[in-house]
């Protein structure tokens, strides 16, 4: 469960920055009222904190997948 709520937040962080590169528009930033607001500053950290998380699924191995999935 963890694991699926971290790559979504990743997805969304992804998904901003590719808004920002290619047309220079802060999603996030602009549905919570800016870079500063409390809001966009949490979910920036929110994001941030999943994105370093899933760093651990590259290194866990297949059968310690499928042994917590069972």
């Amino acid at each position: 469960m963890l694991d699926k709520l971290c790559l979504i937040l990743s997805i969304i962080g992804g998904l901003n920055w590719g808004s920002i590169g290619l047309f220079g528009f802060d999603i996030v930033a602009w549905i919570f009222g800016g870079q500063d607001a409390l809001l966009s500053r949490i979910i920036y950290t929110a994001v941030g904190l999943a994105s370093v998380w899933c760093i651990s699924l590259l290194f866990r191995s297949e059968h310690s997948e499928h042994q917590v999935s069972e």
